[in-house]
């Protein structure tokens, strides 16, 4: 059992996020937050700079502004980049050598909500204890030590951040490798990578029929993208195509769709851009990085292969970050976070399906063929709302936890953390017997729906 034990309140598990224009994603909280990383950031006498993009929702004309106030007040310039996926940020954020990089999206989550993304100088997001520094800035007295008005920042648009992004992304395909002849749905959820996507895709000779781009400020993921790929299946369908590619709002993860519109989710992604690196004798360290949520039936595709499969918490910079840690280039997440950092440093939903793709193209296998590396153990995830304080302390919980692991064996494993975005306790199993885990996971999420109606009372 994996959960936040650090004492940040603003960040979650992906930076900051909440309801728009309600507390804490409120211009309020976007101004101090700008002024508190400009100066932690702010290393050297040279000028400093940072660079904001953002994703499709209404809110992000409120914050950006907010964002770009706070950071100009503490004497940095800024660079607007507009509508970009999360990893274009973080790979101009390294390559135009700026101080910090900032990203405006709640990814996944509907146009109501919105989020802030902060990476570092190196393109990677921030460690927890940064982000608790930074929040320990936001509740003090800045005013002393923002810039006097002739160190004031300077805010400027960046015109071609998205040529710079789309040829960054077919950087990462073999040289000379072209994707002429494949029939492509690309489903771009109406979010960040509604431009540059399609443009990648055609640029490389690809046939490209596009879903989710038209973005409104509402529609965002909207019945499409990553998480709900439903048309993107039924599209697949419709046009004959080879596959189906969705991303979501903020385009640092992936799902795919084969030709016969069945779901490849991210541990068959990771399986097979690990078994194709390892062939090539690039998967450095032997190993890849997931999470705690990736299924067993990928950590047994990899030991077959003698792969290694080292597990963090929930959280793609957690990943990231042990990648780092131990020289690996290659880790992600089941919901489609996929980093190769070889060329990226966070998730990157476009880099990691045209791996795929260039798989294809060099097999001539069909996408249901070429992507389904193992037959996944059942697993069963359900979430349990709860107000106030986590049920997951109290004594007769563990218990019951402690016991579902032990019925399990070597033959399953038992996942109960709380979410680190919303007053949800995540409860999964997984293992052999589905009938078995059907049972565990009623069993569990009863007694944890209970303990919260009881403290509730």
């Amino acid at each position: 059992m994996m959960g936040n034990s650090d004492n940040r309140r603003l960040f979650g598990t992906d930076g900051i996020r909440g309801t728009a224009n309600t507390a804490p994603m409120t211009p309020e909280m976007a101004l101090k937050l700008g002024q508190a990383a400009g100066l932690m950031f702010t290393r050297g006498s040279h000028r400093h700079r940072v660079i904001i993009g953002k994703d499709t929702r209404l809110s992000g004309y409120m914050l950006e502004p907010a964002l770009t106030a706070g950071f100009c007040s503490a004497g940095m310039n800024v660079t607007l980049a507009g509508p970009l996926p999360t990893p274009a940020i973080a790979m101009l954020t390294r390559s135009l050598r700026l101080d910090l990089g900032v990203v405006i999206s709640a990814s996944h989550n509907p146009f109501e909500d919105n989020g802030i993304k902060l990476f570092g100088p190196d393109g990677a997001k921030l460690s927890d204890e940064a982000e608790a520094e930074i929040e320990a800035l936001m509740g003090q007295d800045l005013s002393g030590r923002l810039a006097g008005p002739e160190h004031l920042g300077r805010a400027s648009r960046l015109v071609d951040a998205a040529g710079r992004y789309i040829e960054a992304a077919k950087f990462s395909l073999p040289r000379g490798l072209r994707l002429d002849g494949l029939r492509i749905v690309l489903d771009c959820a109406h979010g960040a990578a509604y431009k540059v996507a399609p443009a990648a895709l055609f640029e490389l000779g690809a046939e490209v029929i596009a879903l989710g781009v038209s973005p409104d400020g509402f529609n965002i993921n909207r019945e499409s993208g990553s998480t709900a790929p439903r048309q993107l299946c039924e599209a697949v369908l419709e046009h004959g195509a080879d596959i189906g590619i969705a991303l979501d709002g903020d385009a640092d993860r992936v799902i795919l769709a084969d030709e016969r519109g069945e779901i490849i989710d991210g541990d068959q992604i990771l399986g097979l851009i690990a078994r194709d690196m390892a062939e090539a004798g690039t998967l450095r360290g032997g190993s890849i990085v997931a999470t705690v949520m990736s299924n067993l039936g990928l950590e047994r595709f990899l030991a077959r292969r003698g792969i290694d499969l080292i597990r963090t918490k929930v959280g793609d910079r957690y990943v990231a970050e042990v990648m780092r840690e131990k020289g690996i280039n290659l880790g992600g997440e089941q919901s489609g976070h996929v980093i190769l950092s070889d060329f990226a440093t966070t998730g990157d939903g476009l880099v990691a399906a045209l791996q795929v793709l260039s798989v294809l193209v060099r097999s001539g296998k069909r996408a249901s063929e070429a992507c389904r590396m193992f037959a996944p153990l059942p697993q069963l995830l359900r979430n349990v709302r709860y107000a106030g304080a986590s049920p997951l302390a109290l004594p007769h919980i563990k218990t019951a936890i402690a016991d579902a692991s032990t019925q399990l064996g070597t033959k399953g494993r038992v996942l109960i953390r709380a979410s680190g975005t919303e007053p949800l306790i995540r409860v999964m199993a997984e293992g052999e017997d589905a009938a078995q885990i059907h049972a565990i996971v009623d069993s569990l999420c009863g007694t944890i729906a209970l303990a919260t109606a009881e403290a509730a009372e």
